[in-house]
Order: structure tokens, then sequence, then C-alpha cells
């Protein structure tokens, strides 16, 4: 919340800081928004043009499973719902962190389920391509799956 809160601009954007979310995409989600004066913009690994590199087919496995339980018990309309690379309005985005109670990788479920069915957002989408780190591990394991499964669970009882 702080570094939203000093933020100068309109707009924050939201992205892994290990570059695995290239800069190069951030025109795309500023043309996009400008498009259709969206409230959110998010990246997608998941429509024709998106993507991913560098994962293993256990990690794929894994990705696409959770974002197809969660398309089918949250109906939210995004695509990726586990994808960290987004565009916010600012003020919605304020309003977004004051709702979210979640942290780890349910997280990024939650910002958009509550942008969804909370504050009547409007979203939209662009593909982008995930390459996966170089330095460092993921933090994906067994704990996380299960927090993610319970965080859904949560969130479908919410809706």
């Amino acid at each position: 919340m702080h570094g939203i809160q000093h933020a100068s601009g309109n707009f924050i954007i939201i992205m892994d800081a290990d570059l695995s979310h290239h800069p190069k995409a951030i025109p795309q989600f500023i043309k996009k928004q400008r498009e259709g004066n969206y409230d959110v913009v998010t990246g997608t690994r998941y429509v024709p043009g998106g993507g991913v590199d560098g994962w293993n087919l256990k990690r794929k496995l894994i990705s696409r499973g959770a974002n197809y339980l969660a398309s089918i018990l949250l109906s939210p309309g995004v695509s990726d719902l586990t994808g960290s690379f987004r565009l916010f309005k600012k003020e919605k985005l304020e309003h977004l962190m004051r709702l979210v109670q979640s942290k780890g990788y349910v997280f990024q479920m939650e910002i958009i389920v509550r942008a969804v069915y909370d504050l009547n957002l409007s979203i939209a989408e662009v593909p982008i391509t995930f390459v996966d780190r170089i330095y460092g591990d993921s933090k994906l394991g067994g704990n996380e799956i299960v927090a993610y499964l319970q965080g859904l669970l949560a969130l479908f009882l919410h809706i």
C-alpha cells in the first residue's frame, strides 16, 4: 500500500521484478487501456499470442489446472487468474487492496475476483509470454497448492 499511496501517476503497473514479465509489453497494456478506458488490463498466457517459456510439463499442468478450476468455479471472465502482470487505474487498485485478504498465489486470483464481483470493474486482457526466471527458485510447492485450493474455496463461497 505504501508504494501505491506514493505513486504520482494515475496508473499502477504490477509485474515480477525478476523480469519474467518483460517491460517491452507495457505499451500493449497502455494501448489496450486507452482503447476501452479499462479499470484493469491483465496479461494472459492463455490466449493466442501468449505463452510460457522455460517451464517443464509439471509446472504447465499445475498452472493450467489452477486456472481451469478457478474459471469453472468462479467464472470471472478472465483467462489467466494466476498471472501477475497487470495495469490498474490507481484509485481502483487502492480500493481493491482494502478488500483483498489473501497472500501468496491466491492474492492474484482474489484481486481479479473482487474486481469483477465486488467492484464491477472493467477488465481487458493482452497476450504475454511469461519467461521462467533465470535466478532463484519458484516458491510453488505443496503448501502453496493447498493454500490456493483453500483460497479458491473461500472465494467461491464469497461470490
